[in-house]
């Protein structure tokens, strides 16, 4: 095993890394801007060290800094978290090239899979099902307008580098089109430096249902069931629960064997998460996109596989085999995790950062878990992003795993901050929540314009 692993990360995955790491007895060390300096994931790992001022480019995102770190400090490995470098394949090659161990999936599957096009082609040779859509690079407005009108209305504009909701438009005729792709285009090109863009049908109303995976060197390829992250904010997953109450045992069956497939096409190694579109109407499901890092929302997986994803992660990494196999993996009761962000709902969820005066964290109970980077006295920097913890909740059944999210959203206190814990309790107490009837547009549609409306 590993001697010391580097946290490429900050915030509570960073503290979620360590507290893995630290448990199978594996060293750390801590990377921190100049803002961060006082973070809780510096003040929990073994060793830190500075790689730079506030802003996540000349930090986070320097990647020149992150391996000297890695290099003086003498880590064999890197774990990038999620967001930053974690899907950046020309960092995980300098890893190769350095000699230090990526955890993560190689640069070459990073690069096949984390391109939307190139995933989209790998998908259709791997036999998975696929929505139709342009076959390569959209660059023009006059290109655009061709391949939609055959495609036929609504469609989805996405960009090829694109992830967090970034270079993603719904256009629902031809005179929305030009200006959607223009501002969707400018969108990528300056959060990727890419502007390339594809096309697709839109799948309408649907479903948000993705698998998480787990590969090992020797070939094995396992799934841990899915995840429904239908409740979203412009693209942006709010809350989250596993099993899906929209897919039956056969549905279940066939979609998580058509994520291995995809994983085992792309000789998949380490934890990653096959997303797809579910038209309920029809049953048919089509692959979206490939995340090919550990999730925001792994933990709803862990509570009901038993599976504990990180640590998978980094056994992965050190050339072991997977501890479980496929039939060994067993699902019990149900999870749903909120995602508490430093914001203001009421204000078109503006960010609020500033200094955490008072907190207290829901406990008490078999399955509830709080992750979180946050403590009393804590300054929420400006330069990041706004979320301040994730309650996670396992239940025998829904209804139990509701109840708890609605008692421990209750007992959740924070002062200093605005947070949208009022607005998580709301969502997660509507009937159409509660009954398990919503999907993609629910949120935006339905649920935020009654909300908004209050006082």
């Amino acid at each position: 095993m590993f001697n010391k692993i580097l946290i490429a990360n900050r915030g509570e995955i960073a503290v979620r890394i360590i507290r893995a790491a630290r448990e199978l007895g594996v060293g750390t060390v801590a990377i921190y801007s100049t803002a961060d300096r006082d973070a809780l994931h510096v003040h929990l790992a073994d060793e830190a060290i500075c790689v730079g001022p506030a802003r996540s480019t000349e930090s986070y995102l320097n990647m020149n800094n992150i391996l000297s770190a890695a290099v003086a400090t003498g880590a064999q490995a890197i774990h990038p978290g999620f967001g930053f470098l974690s899907e950046n394949s020309k960092f995980a090659r300098l890893c190769e090239e350095m000699n230090i161990k990526f955890i993560g999936p190689s640069a070459k599957v990073m690069d096949m899979m984390g391109d939307k096009i190139n995933a989209r082609a790998e998908m259709i040779k791997a036999g998975v099902p696929v929505t139709p859509g342009s076959e390569g690079e959209v660059h023009t407005t006059d290109e655009a307008v061709k391949i939609a009108e055959e495609i036929g209305y609504p469609i989805m504009l996405k960009a090829s580098a694109g992830g967090g909701g970034k270079g993603i438009r719904k256009v629902n005729n031809v005179e929305e089109l030009v200006p959607a792709f223009e501002a969707a285009q400018a969108e990528a090109q300056a959060a990727f430096g890419n502007g390339a863009m594809f096309i697709e049908r839109m799948i309408f109303p649907a479903r948000h249902i993705e698998v998480q995976i787990l590969g090992d060197s020797q070939g094995n390829v396992i799934h841990l069931g899915e995840r429904d992250c239908s409740l979203q904010r412009n693209n942006q997953k709010v809350l989250e629960e596993s099993p899906s109450v929209a897919i039956g045992h056969t549905l279940r069956n066939e979609i998580t064997a058509a994520a291995v497939k995809a994983a085992q096409h792309v000789s998949y190694e380490n934890a990653g998460t096959i997303e797809f579109l579910l038209d309920e109407s029809s049953g048919k499901f089509y692959f979206m996109e490939m995340n090919t890092r550990v999730q925001v929302e792994h933990p709803v997986t862990e509570f009901v596989s038993g599976v504990d994803i990180v640590k998978e992660q980094i056994r992965v990494a050190n050339g072991n085999e997977l501890s479980v196999k496929q039939e060994d993996v067993t699902f019990s009761g149900h999870a749903i995790e909120c995602r508490l962000n430093a914001e203001n709902p009421k204000f078109n969820f503006a960010p609020s950062p500033g200094k955490i005066t008072n907190l207290f964290l829901p406990s008490g109970g078999v399955g509830l878990r709080v992750d979180s980077a946050m403590y009393s006295g804590y300054s929420i920097p400006p330069y990041y992003d706004s979320m301040i913890a994730k309650v996670i909740v396992h239940g025998e059944n829904r209804f139990e795993a509701l109840m708890k999210m609605q008692r421990a959203l209750l007992e959740f206190d924070v002062e200093g901050v605005i947070t949208n814990v009022d607005f998580q309790l709301e969502l997660i107490s509507d009937p159409h929540v509660v009954a398990g009837d919503y999907d993609t547009s629910f949120l935006g549609n339905v649920f935020l314009p009654e909300y908004q409306k209050e006082d």
